[in-house]
């Protein structure tokens, strides 16, 4: 009887809206961006040289890809609010084992770290996919971008100025915002999703719907899309830094670029606009030709830091641009029917980039200099540049009415 007495908004929340999820993007870009410039920092400095530094992040990687796909498995035996708020409560636990400070307690904060990403991210993307209209999705990603464009931008360069204070202070930050993520996600009162139809029979194995993604080539090319993105985000983010430190440049420059990179992020929404009147094809082509040649371009100039470094943060912007596009081909794909499946299948690529990023690094520093990663960066783009000529003229833009002339 005292249920007549709560509120209706208490017993019913609202739908949640495009700007909610906004603001989840905009706090866990906080957590990220105070310490993306801050960490492959920590870790060179704790295992000393940049093989030993792609040798940490390739076991994560490894380690990672396989959660991420269990979290599927996860949302079926718990409720999906709760896998969101245990994902928030690893970057709690990743923070404290980086300011222990040891070379395993590091380790295993990258790979805590990984796994509270992949967790948010999973579930945010089903959440997504669960309550925004196909149609919306191109915006929605943009003001997830713009929600996310000041701390990623303030994030790098803060992080770095924190570690100079006192070392453990950045993780302190971003434990802060951590759990502000958490307090923010339970406000919003999302639930767990919307469900298509109740479960009959045993759950799913959490690998048996790999084969449904296979099978569906539009799918596996715009995973490989995300994959390379993130790849390029990965260099961009782990070696330029290390790439300044061996070039007698400082600690601090990679943060500052990184920072002023991010600053882009601000204007997602015109150059989402921009992508529209092109169409994705279009965008997709030009700007992965731009980035094959910034990259290779960086190699080629290398022994001259300052210029190739230049092309690197040239490159950095086209880097954004597949941000705000690169997604479009896998989303604008998945069946409705399988929303938390695919979600987590798309979210793996920042783990494959995780393996696949270190692992090509280790490989080409057998052989190469660091300089090397730029150019197999470069070749990468290359290959996204191939595949994107197979994107259909018209993705992402308005479809014409069926009722029209």
């Amino acid at each position: 009887m005292a249920l007549r007495y709560i509120p209706l908004h208490l017993k019913h929340p609202a739908t949640p809206k495009i700007t909610d999820f906004a603001i989840l993007s905009g706090l866990e870009a906080a957590v990220r961006g105070t310490l993306i410039s801050t960490v492959p920092i920590a870790v060179y400095d704790a295992f000393g040289s940049a093989s030993n530094l792609s040798t940490v992040y390739l076991v994560a990687g490894v380690i990672t890809l396989f959660w991420g796909l269990m979290v599927p498995r996860l949302t079926q035996i718990f409720p999906r609010r709760w896998v969101y708020s245990a994902g928030c409560g690893l970057y709690l636990v990743a923070m404290a084992l980086f300011i222990l400070g040891t070379a395993l307690s590091v380790q295993l904060a990258i790979l805590i770290s990984a796994m509270a990403t992949v967790t948010t991210f999973v579930c945010l993307n089903a959440y997504v996919l669960d309550y925004v209209a196909r149609a919306d999705l191109g915006r929605t990603q943009g003001q997830q971008m713009v929600y996310a464009a000041v701390p990623w931008a303030v994030g790098p360069l803060t992080g770095v100025w924190l570690r100079g204070l006192w070392a453990p202070l950045p993780f302190l930050v971003a434990g802060g915002f951590a759990a502000l993520l958490l307090a923010v996600f339970w406000y919003l009162r999302l639930g767990n999703g919307k469900q298509i139809a109740r479960a009959r029979g045993p759950a799913v194995n959490p690998l048996a719907y790999l084969g449904r993604f296979f099978q569906q080539p539009r799918l596996i090319i715009g995973w490989l899309f995300a994959v390379f993105r993130s790849c390029g985000w990965w260099v961009y983010v782990v070696y330029v830094p290390v790439f300044c430190i061996e070039s007698g440049l400082g600690d601090k420059l990679g943060g500052v670029m990184l920072s002023v990179s991010n600053a882009t992020l601000l204007i997602s929404p015109l150059l989402a606009g921009m992508a529209r009147r092109l169409t994705v094809r279009r965008t997709m082509l030009w700007t992965l030709a731009y980035c094959t040649l910034l990259f290779t371009g960086a190699t080629v100039f290398s022994a001259f830091p300052h210029v190739a470094l230049a092309l690197l943060f040239l490159s950095s912007f086209g880097l954004v641009m597949l941000d705000v596009t690169g997604g479009l081909p896998f989303l604008m794909s998945v069946k409705p029917s399988e929303r938390a499946e695919m979600a987590a299948v798309y979210s793996s690529f920042r783990d494959v980039s995780g393996i696949l990023t270190p692992g090509a690094a280790w490989l080409v520093l057998l052989v190469f200099p660091l300089s090397g990663i730029f150019a197999a960066s470069g070749v990468a783009f290359g290959l996204s540049w191939w595949l994107a000529q197979n994107l259909h003229p018209r993705l992402g833009t308005p479809r014409p009415s069926r009722g029209g002339a």
